[in-house]
């Protein structure tokens, strides 16, 4: 604006000049007056020209602030809604995961009861198979001494009787009579060989009805058992799978109460991120408000000055250009003999020099309407109000030199801490993107080795079941084994007391002898069942110590691989969630990113131009400043 000035100011002593020439031939050369208007419509036409400019600019900053302005003020909604969204997710995250950790309990109790009625029902079981073992073994007895009774009464008569009374199978009858409280008088009377009578046939009748009762006992007892033991299997298989599936419903509970924990954690990183974003975005939208509130002001007292001096330039055209003008300066034009033009050499010679030092200063710049008055209507040399005008001008370039300086250093300073920024930013979505990568790598590792792990759990499961079913099919067997080698020598026993007795000391030498090599071939024969026996116990104790010690393993084995699962189900957990907040992490800085980048822009349309511009404007303006102290001096010296 002060640049104007300074052309007004050639206009001015040019215009005098022009009107005080001390010369003949004044009249012939230009008119002074049309020298003027010309040098106004070049201002004029300059100043319009500016005017685009600063227009075209602003209306470019002005549109930067409406979409950054619209831009920041949905991310401070969406911002502010995501911070009230993750408040009521974290609520939920720490209410299912207190649900989780209630049901983790309840499961865990639920197992240890299970497991504590398979425990109860097979010690149950055990006892109730060895009473069933007891009474099946005396009933077989039993029976078999009735059957022996019947057949011996029944094949002998009488004598057939008194035979049979001799041997063990009488004896157990005896027994069992005894312990019989019905139908047991006549056959007590048998067996103790008081009853002499002919009553063979009744005794036999009465024993087969015993034992007759004493097959259905046993069937009934057997028929207990059997369901004893199918209630012990189908309970069995309830509990094992029961167990089976709290356990699973533990596995799974634990390894959502690890997500939700990690979920909390991610909630409460998210909504700090978030709430920090969101005072960040509010400042800068105030301060993007304030700016471009400033720069609406601004633009408005500018855009008033443009027209104000717009107007004075066309209105100065005008009077200068009417006829009313002309006529005045004709007549200002002063003839070859006026002495007036001696006594203004001197002035016009310096004022001359004063034109040639302002015509150095051709610079944008106001019009001052009162200067030009003076140089149109100025007759004397006095120069007081134009040295005032001059001073004036020096203090405005002074002055706009001083706010481009501030200027320039704020921009310098905003720019080069957004490109900092940006280049921050840039490093964080690098960052972010290979922490992202590391952690695809790390969960797909996770899931490679956690898939082992369940194909070695399912395996271990299966060696179990197979164990479990061969150590129960071994000890079937020896148990087996072993009740028919008791039952064996039980009889092998039976029969050398038998011997014993029917082979007594009265009898003939080589009968006895005879007798004596078959009880050593039944005593060989019971060494060799006892042999067996023991052998077998030995082998059965060996085979439970080996299959306890891999139940022990697969045991221990299973709980370490399962603890393992766990720690990779929980890592894996881990690694999605680095991977979902180094993902919000990247969006985070990607969206810093732009929003720098669109402050950056913002700052290049507000000070590319000052910039680019500044050195040749300060060197105009010093230049400006320079030529103005040399005319005040001349004007000053022509004052004098």
């Amino acid at each position: 604006m002060a640049g104007l000035k300074s052309l007004v100011l050639v206009a001015l002593v040019g215009s005098a000049q022009g009107i005080k020439m001390a010369s003949g031939s004044t009249m012939a050369r230009a008119n002074p007056i049309r020298r003027v208007v010309t040098m106004l419509q070049k201002i004029q036409q300059k100043v319009e020209k500016e005017g685009e400019e600063q227009t075209e600019l602003h209306e470019k900053f002005m549109c930067q602030c409406k979409s950054q302005t619209a831009e920041y003020t949905q991310s401070i909604s969406d911002g502010g809604a995501k911070v009230e969204s993750l408040a009521a997710g974290l609520e939920t995250a720490i209410g299912q995961k207190s649900q989780l950790e209630s049901d983790l309990k309840g499961h865990k109790s639920d197992r240890e009861a299970a497991k504590q009625a398979l425990a109860d029902a097979q010690a149950l079981r055990e006892k109730e198979a060895a009473a069933y073992a007891g009474v099946k073994a005396e009933s077989e007895a039993n029976i078999a001494a009735m059957t022996k009774a019947v057949a011996a009464i029944e094949k002998g008569g009488a004598s057939g009787g008194q035979a049979f009374l001799q041997t063990d199978a009488a004896q157990r009858l005896r027994n069992l009579a005894a312990s019989t409280q019905e139908k047991i008088g006549d056959v007590l009377s048998f067996l103790s060989n008081e009853d002499e009578s002919e009553g063979s046939g009744e005794i036999t009748g009465i024993l087969k009805q015993l034992g007759d009762e004493m097959k259905k006992d046993l069937a009934d007892a057997t028929k207990v058992e059997e369901t004893a033991i199918q209630g012990y299997n189908e309970l069995t298989a309830a509990k094992q799978a029961e167990v089976t599936t709290l356990t699973s419903a533990i596995e799974d509970k634990i390894t959502r109460v690890g997500e939700s924990g990690l979920n909390i954690e991610d909630i409460k990183a998210d909504s700090k991120d978030t709430a920090e974003k969101l005072v960040d975005d509010k400042k800068f939208l105030a301060n993007l408000k304030k700016e471009c509130a400033k720069k609406e002001v601004d633009w408005a007292a500018i855009s008033k000055e443009r027209k104000a001096e717009l107007l004075a330039i066309a209105d100065t055209i005008t009077m200068l250009n009417s006829d009313e003008a002309l006529e005045l300066f004709k007549k200002t034009l002063p003839s070859a003999a006026s002495s007036f033009m001696q006594v203004t050499a001197t002035s016009a010679a310096l004022q001359k020099r004063a034109l040639d030092t302002l015509r150095l200063a051709m610079h944008k710049g106001s019009v001052k309407v009162d200067l030009i008055a003076l140089a149109l209507h100025g007759r004397a040399g006095d120069f007081t109000k134009v040295l005032g005008m001059i001073d004036e001008m020096v203090s405005v370039l002074k002055g706009e030199q001083g706010d481009d300086d501030e200027k320039k250093e704020y921009c310098n300073k905003e720019i080069d801490s957004s490109e900092d920024k940006i280049k921050g930013f840039e490093l964080d979505v690098k960052d972010a993107s290979a922490a992202i990568n590391d952690a695809k790598e790390t969960v797909a590792t996770l899931e490679k080795e956690m898939a082992a792990l369940v194909i070695s759990l399912q395996s271990l499961d299966i060696a179990v079941t197979a164990s479990t079913a061969q150590r129960q099919k071994e000890n079937s067997a020896f148990k087996d084994l072993r009740a028919s080698n008791t039952a064996a020598m039980d009889l092998i026993e039976m029969a050398k007391k038998r011997l014993n007795k029917f082979y007594n000391p009265k009898l003939a030498l080589l009968q006895k002898e005879e007798a004596n090599s078959v009880i050593v071939m039944m005593d060989e024969l019971v060494a060799e069942l006892e042999k067996e026996t023991t052998v077998a116990e030995t082998d059965e104790k060996d085979a439970q110590a080996d299959y306890e010690t891999f139940m022990a393993d697969s045991k221990s084995n299973r709980a370490e691989n399962s603890k393992i699962l766990e720690d990779k189900t929980a890592a894996k957990a881990d690694a999605e969630g680095a991977y979902e907040t180094h993902t919000d992490n990247m969006g985070v800085a990607q969206k810093k990113l732009r929003g720098s980048s669109d402050q950056l822009g913002v700052l290049h349309a507000d000070c590319d131009w000052l910039l680019s511009n500044f050195d040749s404007r300060k060197e105009a303006r010093n230049d400006e400043i320079d030529n103005l102290g040399k005319a005040k001096a001349v004007l000053s010296g022509a004052d004098a």
